[in-house]
């Protein structure tokens, strides 16, 4: 007995099948992640060590160097990326596809663990921590106040704002821009330390030493007991002018103090204090922070999604949570969301579904069209919803999520998954029509076409199944796609075998003619048929005429062959993410209020695009987010809403470039995002040609000819020099417009 057999037979079988595919397949939907794109970055672990005072020769010397010759040896390494600079190591290791994230953090530590003993003693210990697409900010709302200072709304955030957040499902880590924490400042003064003989290891034991609390045990009692908390004395600026300084030689137990030595030989009993030898102030931990939106300084709050986490939940958790953090807010103060990441998978999914829905109306029309009657359109158009949902089913156990090319999979999958079902319904109609029972018509209708499903079926899986052993990025991209469309097939046959014939066996009755519409539609296709007849005929008895189609074809293979060639060719096409991304690079070495100037400059043009109504608002921070040099800077320009608005996000970019070209304190370059860049702050569309050896300066003489050939078309290119550890690399920055126009594609770069 088949499988359409026993369906038939057994109605409540199939039925009860069919919806626990549904039920299966709906759970699993709620519990897949929804993000853009699949997860395809490769497993990324940074180690970065501050070594402050230290230049960017001793930090790759004495730090750099010392951990990449003990992490080279660690199992799956794609590619070792350092980068050396004043104060600061931060090396990035790039795994292969296959590796787990954390068996590669865990090595990482291991290794650096067995290198600290060497690192030098006042350097920090390295921080180790894992990037991966799921780590970029997804939220980044503004804390806004015109009555409380910088100082102020930090300390707020970090009080009440960070932790509450945190504490939101799918949120990873939430990172504070622009803030300034609260720090007591001590200015000393050379002149009044030397006059008192005291050092500036003086001062800092001083600090160290007496501003701390210990514990001074309890009392207990037959009643209470209490613990003896010995506080602090020093909590103000006033306090801490205050504090007593000792000299070193007082502490060793030499009789000069502070350059006084009384006749006995003992030491003078003159304190000094904090206050004699320095400027003591409350102030800001480092000044050099800035962050702006629309013109005014804020703090920015930056919210990260964790791994596999739902980015439209996370969305509508934050925006609940908002909800209730407003009204505890002090009055003056603002919170409200900048940029939402979520926002563009949002619509971009919905117009997904909505194509969806189109398809599988049109599926529904074709098939009462084409077959004559709303019985056998039924069953198509019942069979490919149940087919799309149960997908979903093997999607879980594989770890994938519902993104945009899962999505395009079941788009496509719903020209396939009715195929097999009106297969079984035509030809059980058909049967009906000649006079079987709807029973014996389902029976020996299904076997009929048994084998011809399976076969079907199978050169489907077939074409799709190379797609899912693809190596590397591409195969990583496009395995969720090729699993989609698989198993929507698969389960089609399923269901064509087993609830069509059921559903037919139960429905259908002999044809009595169809409707005006579709008896129409058939006669045009009678005519369709008779033509083609007839012209088959012709190729098959006209040997010229059959030359002439073979010579056809050859025409328009060699033509489709040629435009192949000549079509510009990109992973995925441009699109318009409703925001501007803008990376400022001042020149080395240059300073934070430098920098500041230099991105002030810029911001009043951004300032001129918000008072005309083409951005809906503008963020900019210095030094760039998430980097600690000076001389970088980021900024958003945040787009109205795609139907708010007639020009696009990159006409934006291009009109900010030729804009800011011409100024000449810092470079600016704004891009649109692509769906695989990760991050913040513009990076453009580079072109990276890296150059290798042991000397900088004979590298230097090798790339002048490449960087002079390159400045040479500066509306076709920016370049930069980028120096690493191990090798400079120059960096072109495309022109996208004027490079079509010219026909050059960046290939032809490389």
């Amino acid at each position: 007995m088949t499988l359409s057999d026993l369906s038939v037979r057994r109605p409540v079988f199939a039925a009860v099948a069919a919806i626990i595919l549904c039920v299966i397949g709906l759970a699993a939907f709620f519990s897949l992640p929804v993000r853009e794109l699949p997860d395809v970055d490769s497993p990324v672990v940074s180690i970065s060590t501050t070594y402050r005072g230290a230049s960017a020769e001793v930090v790759e010397e004495r730090i750099t160097q010392v951990i990449e010759r003990q992490v080279a040896g660690i199992q799956g390494i794609d590619r070792v990326r350092s980068n050396s600079r004043d104060g600061s190591s931060r090396i990035q290791i790039t795994f292969n596809l296959s590796r787990n994230l954390d068996s590669a953090a865990n090595d990482v530590r291991d290794a650096v663990s067995r290198v600290t003993s060497q690192l030098p003693n006042q350097a920090d210990s390295p921080q180790i921590s894992k990037a991966q697409s799921d780590g970029s900010s997804l939220i980044f709302m503004n804390l806004i106040s015109k009555t409380y200072s910088k100082l102020e709304l930090a300390d707020y955030a970090n009080r009440y704002l960070v932790e509450r957040l945190s504490t939101i499902p799918g949120v990873g880590q939430v990172s504070l821009a622009g803030a300034q924490n609260y720090s007591m400042r001590v200015w000393l003064d050379a002149d009044a330390l030397a006059a008192r003989g005291l050092t500036v290891d003086d001062v800092d034991t001083a600090l160290q030493t007496q501003n701390i609390e210990l514990p001074a045990g309890s009392l207990e009692s037959s009643a209470k007991d209490f613990t003896i908390r010995v506080k602090r004395g020093y909590s103000s600026a006033n306090e801490f002018a205050q504090l007593p300084i000792v000299p070193a030689g007082a502490r060793s137990g030499a009789a000069q103090v502070n350059g006084v030595t009384n006749s006995s030989g003992l030491a003078s009993p003159v304190i000094t204090r904090l206050g004699d030898v320095a400027r003591v102030e409350e102030g800001p931990d480092e000044r050099r922070r800035l962050f702006r939106s629309n013109g005014v300084a804020q703090v920015g709050i930056s919210l990260s999604r964790q791994a596999q986490a739902n980015d439209l939940e996370i969305s509508k958790a934050v925006q609940k949570e908002l909800a209730n953090i407003r009204q505890t807010l002090p009055p003056g103060i603002e919170l409200a969301v900048s940029v939402d990441s979520s926002i563009f998978t949002k619509e971009a999914i919905n117009e997904v579904w909505f194509t969806m829905a189109i398809s599988l109306a049109l599926v529904a029309a074709v098939n009462f069209l084409f077959l004559g009657n709303w019985r056998a359109a039924l069953i198509p158009s019942l069979v490919a919803p149940i087919c799309i949902l149960s997908t979903f089913i093997v999607l879980v156990p594989f770890g994938f999520s519902i993104n945009l090319l899962t999505l395009l999979a079941l788009v496509l999958a719903i020209g396939l998954v009715v195929d097999d079902a009106i297969v079984v319904v035509e030809n059980i109609q058909r049967r009906i029509d000649e006079g079987e029972p709807p029973l014996i018509a389902a029976e020996r209708g299904t076997r009929q076409v048994f084998f011809a499903v399976i076969a079907t079926t199978i050169v489907l899986l077939s074409v799709f199944a190379p797609l899912m052993v693809l190596p590397g990025y591409i195969g990583r991209l496009f395995v969720e796609l090729a699993v989609a469309i698989a198993a929507a097939v698969a389960f089609s046959a399923l269901l064509a075998l087993s609830l069509s014939p059921m559903l037919a066996s139960k429905l259908l009755r002999p044809s009595s003619g169809g409707t005006w519409l579709s008896n129409h539609v058939m006669r045009i296709m009678e005519t369709l048929q008779a033509s083609y007849r007839s012209s088959l005929e012709m190729l098959t008895n006209e040997r010229r005429a059959a030359g002439g189609v073979l010579g056809l074809v050859l025409v328009m293979a060699l033509l489709a062959g040629g435009v192949f060639v000549i079509l510009p060719k990109e992973l995925v096409p441009n699109e318009d993410r409703g925001r501007v991304d803008i990376s400022l690079q001042a020149p080395e070495g240059a300073g934070y209020d430098y920098t500041v100037a230099a991105m002030l400059k810029a911001e009043r043009y951004f300032k001129s695009l918000y008072d005309k109504g083409e951005i809906e608002r503008f963020n900019i921070g210095v030094p760039r987010f998430g980097n600690s040099q000076a001389n970088s800077g980021s900024g958003i320009l945040i787009l109205k809403d795609w139907g708010d608005r007639t020009v696009t996000a990159e006409q934006i970019a291009a009109q900010t470039n030729k804009a800011l070209s011409g100024l000449t304190a810092a470079r600016v370059i704004a891009s649109v995002r692509g769906p695989f860049q990760r991050g913040g702050g513009g990076s453009g569309n580079n072109v990276d040609l890296i150059v290798a050896g042991n000397d900088y300066e004979e590298l230097v003489d090798w790339i002048d000819p490449i960087f002079k050939a390159a400045q040479a078309n500066p509306g076709l290119a920016r370049p930069r020099l980028d120096f690493e550890p191990t090798s400079p690399r120059l960096l072109v920055e495309l022109d996208r417009d004027k490079a079509a126009s010219l026909g050059v594609s960046p290939q032809a770069v490389g």
